[in-house]
């Protein structure tokens, strides 16, 4: 795979882009802390536990507010892997899919064992964050997908009949990649969904999901973001189920008020392109973030995975500035979110000054090894 050369970053550029960076990020852990608690009950189960308006502010789910589940965790493994594949490619070797697969290799291991292995130098530093060894409901085909090493590709995909959000939902950094044409990204959405999730819907969701936030990146609206999601969907085969899905989500935009069976409407049975439509949906329709955060978690499906997609489109649309500070004050591992953010940011618009084949940063090659 290749990269178009990265734009002309000047200090304003590079401050937006940071701001968008940051608000994807703790876009998708916000949302996804929100709507852990709620994950998988039903509109009447949430409004009988917490109200006639249902879910309003963050409430304890594993053991404390603003918890966040396997969706926020495998969103910073994806970054760690892209830092890591654009270190890596000093040494000639340039194959992103494989250096993603490396970081979700990690975010496996953490699932296994009680804490960080000091002796793993080739890990990194985001793998040795404590936090993240917390086991969080994570679906079977995830673990199922990475529970060897065996890198599942387009072609011979992992659990080929598994159609969930989760790929989707670890999706967003792809869409940070702003110096990358869209069917880049949307090919790296496809390699790395068919690691874990190789149902076509699946894998074109993510597509869907990674170049709607690369648009909204490169400052497009939404409404001319999910457009270009469309047209570039129209080129790839089996994209009709996707495509519709979206298309639904600007219908019901013009539906009237916005209701939680709307939204449980537009996820269906709870599968890729349903979840990623909510997240449009929510992310169009809210009368501002806290209210499309709240309404992306009030519903039958998959709430966690709905607030995280939506989270991350609010945040890449608005920058980190427009999430609720509240919520964030409590978000699980924020800084680590932060800390992570601001690498990403600062490789894609500063790497040659950080690493090159001639002369590198040992601080920063100790946190992005070139290595494993």
């Amino acid at each position: 795979m290749g990269a178009t050369a990265g734009p002309v970053w000047g200090r304003r550029e590079q401050q937006d882009f940071r701001s968008r960076v940051r608000g994807t990020l703790l876009g998708v852990a916000v949302g996804d802390a929100l709507g852990a608690p709620v994950d998988g009950m039903s509109v009447a189960a949430i409004r009988e536990a917490h109200g006639a308006e249902g879910l309003v502010d963050m409430v304890p789910a594993y053991g404390r507010r603003g918890a966040v589940t396997h969706h926020t965790q495998l969103t910073l493994f994806s970054v760690d892997g892209l830092i890591r594949a654009q270190v890596r490619r000093d040494t000639g070797a340039w194959h992103p899919p494989t250096d993603l697969h490396r970081a979700y290799l990690r975010w496996a291991t953490t699932q296994r064992d009680w804490g960080p292995d000091e002796r793993r130098k080739e890990d990194g530093w985001l793998a040795r964050e404590e936090w993240l060894y917390a086991r969080r409901d994570p679906a079977r085909a995830l673990l199922v997908g990475l529970g060897d090493d065996t890198m599942g590709t387009p072609d011979a995909p992992k659990n080929p009949g598994e159609a969930g959000p989760e790929a989707a939902a670890r999706s967003a950094p792809f869409g940070l990649l702003v110096g990358w044409e869209p069917q880049l990204v949307a090919q790296l959405a496809v390699e790395c969904a068919a690691q874990t999730h190789g149902h076509p819907v699946a894998c074109l969701a993510a597509v869907a999901y990674a170049v709607t936030v690369h648009a909204l990146a490169r400052g497009e609206n939404l409404d001319a973001a999910v457009q270009q999601t469309l047209a570039l969907l129209a080129t790839r085969p089996g994209h009709q189920p996707v495509s519709d899905a979206l298309q639904q989500a600007l219908g019901a935009v013009r539906q009237g008020i916005p209701t939680p069976e709307r939204v449980s409407g537009l996820i269906g049975a709870g599968t890729a392109e349903g979840v990623v439509s909510a997240a449009v949906y929510c992310t169009l329709v809210g009368q501002d973030v806290r209210r499309s955060l709240c309404l992306s978690v009030n519903h039958d499906g998959p709430s966690a995975a709905t607030g995280a997609l939506t989270g991350g489109l609010l945040g890449a649309l608005h920058g980190e500035t427009a999430l609720p500070p509240a919520w964030l004050a409590e978000l699980e591992g924020r800084p680590t979110i932060l800390e992570l953010a601001d690498d990403f940011a600062m490789e894609m618009t500063q790497g040659p000054a950080l690493h090159s084949p001639a002369a590198s940063s040992p601080a920063w090659l100790a946190r992005y090894p070139r290595g494993a």
